[in-house]
């Protein structure tokens, strides 16, 4: 087990050969029908028996020759709806683009399989890999535990690695969330604004859609500004607003849509609430209607207090005092407390069911060119983080599960 480390990176190339193929063939969503078959064929390769859980997962199963506890890890394996900008050999060019990383969790988790496979003896219970699909439109991960994920065996704590991009750490240095929330809840919504449509030189005649949609996007900007104390954080977005299709015409409709990201659960209640009042209210005011409608979601992310300090003495162990830190001691560093993540993770589901941790991976310095963050069409990463990933999925799970035989 001391020998992880060494062995990731002494398969360095077939990791990044695996992120190469999965970064070019960018899908999106539950459509990944080439990075599942890739991710099947190369576990089935390894002596893998992977099986489908829920719309497009995969679960595949390491250990199980001694008794003990089940030991979740996580990879997200979706892309983005963005046109790759990137200067990169591998680029994808069919108009999605890992631009969050989510090829590095894949090809990192298939090397933890590796190795894990290599160390199946070894290992006190089981390993549950947990390839999934959907993570940014919040998804994928409630899919999967609504077909299984989490029985048969049943999973006893769970961790994720999250690369990023674009900060001053040496690639694979890892830094261990705060015990608690480190991630808020996020949810999208539509906001469909109905007037009705006329002549643009007879505005009398109609009902302007798009007027009251301007009027209520001011109007959603009080529920922060007046509404919200201090201690309550929370971001509104509007992301989105179309109508119409002629400029002499006014519409008979108009929609809006964005998210919301808050940390506890009152305050995103609230935020509902108070959303759905003011836009009907506004759109009353100008003779139209309005209809909101929240879609797909997640729920804050917790980090379990114990899992987290053991986390962090499993990676120290692994990777040495100088790449290996809490959230609490880079804030103290830098003289402040500890932040939370401003990104929503659905990962937050299974970390409502289990004892579970998120882990970020520095994967990019400014300094050596990795200028741009997550989602941006140029952003890059550096693959030298993705042997310490791969050590680091496998080197926790075996430390867990030897602790808690």
């Amino acid at each position: 087990m001391s020998n992880l480390l060494q062995e990731a990176k002494a398969m360095a190339e077939t990791i990044r050969a695996d992120r190469h193929y999965l970064h070019e063939h960018a899908e999106t969503e539950f459509d990944l029908t080439e990075t599942r078959r890739y991710v099947f064929d190369a576990l089935t390769e390894m002596g893998y028996t992977p099986e489908p859980c829920g719309k497009a997962g995969l679960v595949a199963l390491a250990g199980g020759k001694r008794p003990g506890k089940v030991f979740l890890l996580r990879a997200d394996m979706d892309a983005l709806p963005i046109c790759e900008q990137a200067d990169v050999p591998f680029a994808s060019k069919n108009g999605r683009m890992h631009a969050c990383g989510h090829d590095l969790h894949t090809a990192m988790l298939l090397g933890a399989a590796r190795l894990l496979k290599a160390h199946e003896a070894e290992i006190c219970g089981t390993v549950k890999l947990m390839f999934q699909p959907a993570e940014e439109v919040f998804e994928g991960s409630k899919d999967m535990i609504e077909n299984g994920l989490l029985e048969n065996p049943k999973v006893d704590a769970a961790m994720m690695i999250h690369v990023t991009a674009n900060v001053p750490f040496e690639p694979g240095t890892v830094i261990v969330s705060a015990p608690g929330v480190s991630a808020p809840a996020a949810d999208y919504f539509t906001i469909r604004v109905q007037g009705k449509g006329c002549h643009g030189s007879a505005p009398n005649n109609g009902i302007d859609p798009l007027t009251a949609a301007a009027h209520i996007l001011i109007a959603l900007q009080e529920i922060q500004a007046r509404e919200l104390a201090l201690s309550d954080q929370a971001v509104l977005t509007i992301g989105t607003m179309h109508a119409g299709g002629a400029s002499n015409v006014i519409p008979d409709a108009a929609e809006m849509g964005g998210t919301i990201r808050t940390y506890d659960e009152e305050t995103r209640a609230q935020l509902k609430t108070r959303m759905t009042e003011i836009a009907q209210g506004v759109a009353g005011a100008f003779r139209a209607k309005a209809e909101v409608t929240f879609g797909s979601g997640c729920p804050t992310l917790t980090n379990d207090k114990t899992l987290c300090a053991d986390a962090e003495r499993y990676v120290r162990a692994l990777l040495g005092e100088g790449r290996a830190f809490t959230a609490a001691q880079l804030a103290a560093l830098a003289g402040g407390s500890a932040s939370k993540s401003a990104g929503s993770e659905d990962f937050a589901y299974v970390s409502h069911a289990v004892p579970s941790v998120m882990l970020a991976l520095a994967a990019g310095q400014p300094e050596k060119g990795h200028r741009y963050p997550q989602h941006h069409p140029q952003v890059t990463f550096d693959e030298d983080a993705l042997p310490c990933g791969a050590a680091v999925y496998a080197h926790v799970a075996l430390r867990w599960l030897e602790e808690h035989a």
